[in-house]
Order: C-alpha cells, then sequence, then structure tokens
C-alpha cells in the first residue's frame, strides 16, 4: 500500500515576520500571535498544542494537550501525575511544545522544563471543570490498560452515584505543570519556503538572544 504525496504544495503568503517588527521579550511576542490566531475565523482550539517528552523506555512521545494558560513564566497545562505522560516528566522534565495555527501560515516551538504548579493553583482549576470532567479525571487511570469501552463506562456509573450530591475533591494525582521556556522559535511560512524563523535563547543573565535562522 502507498500513496505519492509530492504534488501536495501550498505557497505561503499571508505574513512576514521581521526583525523590526517582533517583541524584545518572546512571551510577549507569543501573546501577539495567540491574540492575532483568537481573532481569526476558521480554527478551533488555537490553544492545542503538541508535547514531546522522553518516555520511559528511551523513546520520544508527542500528544496534543491543551494549554490552559501563559504567563511570563511559562505555559501551563494539566494531566494526570501518574500517566505516561506524568511518569515521563517525573524522569525527565525536559519537554517541547509546538503550536501550529494553519490559518495564519505559522508555528511556534518551545523547549523547556515542566514543574508541577502549587496544589491550590490545581485546586482551583480542578474547581472550575465540568462535573463530568472531574469524574473523568477521577475514574480513568490514565495510560493504563482496560478490556473494553463498557468496563470503562460502568466504572464512571459506579462513581457518579458513589460521589452523588458530594462535593468533588481534586485527586492527588492529577494536576498541573508549568513550562518555563529556555527557547522560542517563531516559524511565519513564506513564499518559495524561504520561511521567516526567529528564534529566542535564554542567556545566563535572563535576557533573550534574539536570532534569524535560514529556513
Amino acid at each position: 500500500m502507498q500513496k505519492d504525496l509530492s504534488n501536495y504544495r501550498k505557497s505561503y503568503e499571508k505574513s512576514a515576520l521581521t526583525e523590526g517588527t517582533i517583541k524584545e521579550n518572546p512571551l510577549e511576542q507569543f501573546q501577539k500571535w495567540f491574540y492575532e490566531v483568537e481573532a481569526t475565523d476558521g480554527l478551533d482550539e488555537p490553544n492545542a498544542m503538541t508535547i514531546s517528552t522522553i518516555g520511559l523506555d528511551g523513546f520520544p512521545k508527542n500528544r496534543v494537550v491543551l494549554m490552559k494558560k501563559y504567563t511570563h513564566e511559562g505555559f501551563i497545562f494539566y494531566t494526570n501525575y501518574l500517566s505516561e505522560k506524568g511518569k515521563a516528566l517525573e524522569k525527565n522534565p525536559s519537554v517541547c511544545l509546538s503550536f501550529f495555527w494553519h490559518t495564519l501560515e505559522r508555528q511556534v516551538i518551545i523547549k523547556g522544563n515542566a514543574e508541577k504548579i502549587a496544589e491550590n493553583l490545581s485546586d482551583g482549576y480542578f474547581e472550575s471543570r465540568p462535573l463530568g470532567s472531574q469524574l473523568g479525571a477521577i475514574v480513568s487511570d490514565q495510560s493504563e490498560v482496560i478490556e473494553s469501552r463498557e468496563l470503562l463506562e460502568a466504572k464512571l456509573i459506579a462513581l457518579e452515584k458513589e460521589l452523588e450530591g458530594k462535593e468533588i475533591e481534586r485527586p492527588e494525582h492529577w494536576g498541573g505543570y508549568l513550562v518555563r521556556p529556555i527557547s522560542l522559535e517563531f516559524w511565519q511560512g513564506r513564499p518559495n519556503r524561504l520561511h521567516d524563523r526567529i528564534r529566542y535563547t535564554l542567556q545566563k543573565d535572563y535576557n533573550w538572544k534574539i536570532e534569524r535562522l535560514q529556513p
């Protein structure tokens, strides 16, 4: 089985990324781009990002998660600490995040280190989640093998009955991570594959070095 995709081509012509227009701080540049993406029609979940970790088996693994907050410190997402992802982060907190916003022909690639956020912050976010999402975080032993979908749904029904009318607390094995960036690369598609790539690298004095990379 095969399919030749060599004729899949697109000319990127929507924008440019120049040293004269970028922000000195990459988090401010990210915010600028994110606002522009939010204002663009045709893109669901602009906060969807790919996170890459190094697993316990030594292999890298990518998956899409939802960024729930960004600040001057970095990027926050939530997950099960006992999942495959959580175990990988416990052993090796070095990660890579990437956003691809096809409507504006843009990518952002972020290298950084993940750390658990304060428990009260995870509590606050957990309380804000819909009831179904709260129950899902409790009932699922994320990344563990289960015999069938029916068994998972039966576990949920049993948990709903057990917790009916009770206040639902965040499980200790579930919470947030903050990824503190050490490098951010902004990619803007350009014609003839001569794309703009601007990289910010954190220096020892906590200033950012800005460089243009060849496409």
